[in-house]
């Protein structure tokens, strides 16, 4: 079984499976009134940091969907992306169904099960993801086959920022590991405390990615707040100290967003409140898989040293179940 820190250990080894197996879908752009893109948890969230990636570059709109059912305005013009990595996640599934009924084009990622075999029956260009992980740790395979996907479809060949950003994590990955552990030293002492991260735009799906590992591998809660929409509303309950741990998550693309985090930063510290903040100064791809890698090691420090379960998810396991057993009821 593949663990959590050897998925880490031997990062690189996804980003390489992507550039051996990635093959052209020969779409292009032009072809498309929208994109859609599909998934749940692990599997879903290469979508929503693709989605943000190329909210600038990409002409026209992407959506993401982490529920049952397609948007209105879904067609035969919609190119339809699903990623499921066990290829039996229900929303998913539903969401295939909808769009073959709709003509849509689809592009499919997937490591097997159902939608691997609607996928061979319809003839569907599918990219295979490599087995033996677990879905929340596949993140490198998942961002990197979107990348290639888009790269393609805007007429860009994006091989070579996978490349670079895998010579990077060669390079940097002891370096990584240990700037994951001094964030996990900067909230050891207040480990039990609900983790807040406050983000811009750029990296908000980078913050979403680290509740979720917090939430799945460390069994601590996890909540994001986005600036500037959350000075208007949620600086409000940052009064005296509070039982929270806070990361401020952003670049320096927009000055007056950051100075809103000075403010903020500045204004919790006032009642001692413990407040991480992490300013990335760039904001690509290779910053992207940075902060996901050091704060994916942070979750795991924490849930080691909390003797949390990192390779189950027993209360999700046992809502599959409830789930099945209704649908065995409703037949």
């Amino acid at each position: 079984m593949i663990t959590h820190e050897s998925s880490l250990d031997n990062f690189t080894e996804q980003f390489d499976f992507v550039l051996n197996n990635y093959t052209s879908h020969d779409l292009n752009i032009n072809q498309f009134e929208n994109i859609i893109m599909g998934g749940l948890g692990g599997s879903g969230i290469g979508a929503v940091l693709a989605k943000n990636w190329f909210f600038d570059k990409c002409p026209i709109p992407i959506e993401t969907i982490a529920d049952y059912h397609l948007p209105k305005f879904a067609s035969n013009k919609s190119l339809v992306i699903l990623n499921s990595y066990s290829g039996n996640t229900e929303e998913t599934l539903q969401l295939f169904e909808e769009a073959n009924a709709l003509g849509c084009p689809m592009l499919i990622m997937t490591g097997g099960g159902k939608l691997k075999e609607l996928a061979s029956q319809n003839k569907l260009k599918t990219y295979d993801l490599k087995g033996g992980y677990q879905p929340r740790m596949t993140v490198g395979q998942g961002l990197g086959f979107i990348s290639m996907i888009f790269g393609e479809l805007l007429g860009e060949d994006h091989q070579p920022i996978i490349r670079s950003i895998s010579d990077y994590f060669e390079e940097n990955r002891d370096r990584q590991k240990q700037s994951g552990e001094q964030i996990f030293n900067f909230f050891k002492n207040t480990i039990r405390k609900k983790f807040v991260i406050v983000a811009d735009r750029e990296f908000a799906p980078v913050a979403v990615r680290f509740t979720q590992q917090l939430q799945e591998n460390s069994k601590l809660e996890g909540f994001v707040n986005v600036l500037p929409e959350a000075n208007h509303n949620a600086i409000e309950s940052y009064t005296d100290k509070l039982d929270t741990n806070f990361i401020m998550l952003y670049s320096n693309k927009n000055p007056r967003v950051s100075a809103r985090f000075d403010f903020l930063i500045s204004h919790l510290e006032l009642d001692n409140n413990t407040v991480l903040p992490m300013q990335i100064p760039e904001y690509t791809l290779q910053s992207i898989f940075d902060v996901i890698y050091r704060l994916d090691w942070v979750s795991v420090m924490l849930a080691n040293e909390l003797g949390s379960d990192l390779m189950n998810v027993p209360i999700i396991m046992n809502l599959k179940g409830f789930l099945s057993d209704l649908e065995i009821v409703k037949e």
